[in-house]
């Protein structure tokens, strides 16, 4: 049976409500830190977070990026809460 517009727009309510502020989870266990920073900063602060939250043990990754008209770059890094 497929779900009726109520349903569906309860559900994305919940999801809303999960997160989206820095360092909050989305419902999908990843923690989340956004930063704008000039280039070479951007590098070495990607730089420093993969080398405190390593790929293999946080699933580090770099979700989203662009380049503000400034020349400054908008990243958010995300990384799981713990490593096993």
């Amino acid at each position: 049976m497929a779900d009726r517009p109520r349903d569906l727009a309860e559900r994305m309510a919940r999801r809303r409500k999960m997160g989206g502020r820095p360092g909050e989870s989305r419902g999908d266990g990843y923690l989340r830190e956004t930063f704008t920073l000039p280039r070479e900063a951007a590098r070495a602060r990607a730089q420093a977070f993969f080398a405190r939250y390593p790929k293999a043990g946080y699933m580090s990754a770099v979700e989203a990026w662009r380049e503000l008209p400034g020349g400054e770059i908008e990243f958010t890094m995300r990384r799981l809460p713990s490593a096993d």
